[in-house]
C-alpha cells in the first residue's frame, strides 16, 4: 500500500510502533542522497523499527532574495521515494503544524559556529535550521535521527545543539553521495544547465585535487623519513624523485610535518581555474576547517579536518565538502 503523508503530529504519534524509532529530516524533493539516509536508517533500526521521514520546506532557513519560492515540492515523488527506501511513514506538515502562532518568538540561537562560512554567507539561517530541527525532534520522537554529511557545518550544528542541550537523540552522519561525474547530489542541481553543470564539477574536483595532494605529499614525507637521519632532508626529497611530488621536494621539507597549506592552494587552483570558464564560477569561500568549531587549521594540523567549498554557478549556489586526515594514510 503506498503511503500517505500524515499532517499532523497527532496522526503520527497514532500511528502503531514498535522497536527503536528513527527520523530523516528533508526540505523534499527527493533523491537517492535521502534514500541513502533512509535506508541507513531502515539499517539501523532494523525490520521492528519505525522510519518517519519529514518533508517540510522550512521559511526560517531563507533569507531575503534565497529561493523559498522556487524551492521544488515533490511530494507525490517523495512519497514513492521514501516509501522505497524503507520508510514507515512521511510526516508533511502544513507550516500551521511547526509554527501554530506564526514565525516563532523564541528560537534557537547557532552561536559563534553558526556565524561562519554558511552562517556569513546567509545570515539567520543556522538559527532557523537549528529552530526547526528542535521542533521536528520533539513533534516525531525518534531515538536516532540521519544527517547527510554533504552539509557538514549543518550536521556539526545539530551535533552541538543535541549535545548542548541534552536532546535524548543520537544524531548519525551519512557520508555524502555522489552523482556519477562526482557531483555531490542535491535539489539545486537540477537548476543547471548542461555548461554550467560541466563548470560546477570544479567543486568536486577541487577536494579530489586536495585529497590527492594530501596523500601525496604525506607518503613523500614517509619516505623521506625512512632515509639516515644524518642525511640532508630536501635533498633526500629531491633525490627521491617521486613523479607528483617531487616538483614541491624542498617546500614540503621546509614546511616541517604540516601540510595543510599546500592541501588548501591545490583546491584553490582547480577552482581558480573554473573561474575562467564559460560559463565562470564564482567562488564563495574555500577553507580547511576543524570538524569541532569549523574555525581554519593551521599549516602543522594533524588530525581530522573538513575542506569545504562554496561556489555559485549561474544562479545556483552549490557547496561540498570532503573530510580529511592529517598524519594518517588518506
Amino acid at each position: 500500500m503506498s503511503l500517505e503523508p500524515v499532517r499532523t503530529a497527532g496522526d503520527l504519534h497514532a500511528l502503531p510502533t514498535s522497536g527503536p524509532r528513527a527520523v530523516v529530516m528533508t526540505m523534499g524533493a527527493l533523491h537517492d542522497g535521502h534514500a541513502t539516509l533512509v535506508r541507513a536508517a531502515r539499517a539501523h533500526v532494523g525490520p521492528e523499527g519505525f522510519v518517519v521521514v519529514t518533508v517540510f520546506v522550512n521559511p526560517l532557513q531563507f533569507g531575503a532574495g534565497e529561493d523559498l519560492d522556487r524551492y521544488p515540492r515533490t511530494l507525490e515523488a517523495d512519497l514513492k521515494i521514501a516509501e522505497e527506501a524503507g520508510a514507515d511513514a512521511v510526516f508533511a506538515p502544513f507550516v500551521d503544524e511547526v509554527y501554530p502562532g506564526g514565525e516563532p518568538q523564541v528560537r534557537i540561537a547557532a552561536g559563534p559556529m553558526g556565524e561562519r562560512l554558511e552562517g556569513a554567507s546567509r545570515p539567520g539561517h543556522f538559527d532557523g535550521m537549528l529552530t526547526v530541527v528542535a521542533k521536528l525532534l520533539h513533534l516525531t520522537r525518534p531515538d536516532v535521527a540521519f544527517f547527510g554529511q554533504k552539509d557538514a557545518q549543518q550536521l556539526a550544528l545539530i551535533r552541538r545543539m543535541v549535545r548542548d542541550l541534552n536532546f535524548p537523540v543520537e544524531i548519525v552522519g551519512v557520508p555524502t553521495v555522489r552523482e556519477p561525474d562526482g557531483l555531490a547530489l542535491s535539489s539545486r542541481n537540477r537548476y543547471l544547465s548542461a555548461p554550467e553543470r560541466r563548470t560546477a564539477l570544479a567543486l568536486s574536483g577541487a577536494l579530489f585535487a586536495a585529497h590527492d595532494r594530501l596523500a601525496a605529499q604525506q607518503a613523500l614525507r614517509a619516505r623521506a623519513e625512512s632515509l639516515p637521519a644524518p642525511q640532508d632532508r630536501a635533498e633526500a626529497l629531491s633525490r627521491l624523485g617521486e613523479a607528483r611530488a617531487a616538483a614541491d621536494a624542498h617546500a614540503v621539507a621546509q614546511a616541517g610535518p604540516g601540510c595543510a597549506d599546500a592541501v588548501r592552494a591545490a583546491a584553490r587552483a582547480v577552482l581558480d581555474d573554473a573561474a575562467k570558464a564559460t560559463p565562470p564560477l564564482t567562488l564563495d569561500y574555500v577553507v580547511l576547517v576543524d570538524p569541532a568549531d569549523f574555525t581554519e587549521v593551521p599549516d602543522d594540523h594533524t588530525g581530522e579536518a573538513i575542506l569545504a567549498v562554496a561556489a555559485r554557478v549561474g544562479t545556483t549556489r552549490l557547496i561540498d565538502n570532503l573530510p580529511l586526515t592529517f598524519g594518517a594514510s588518506q
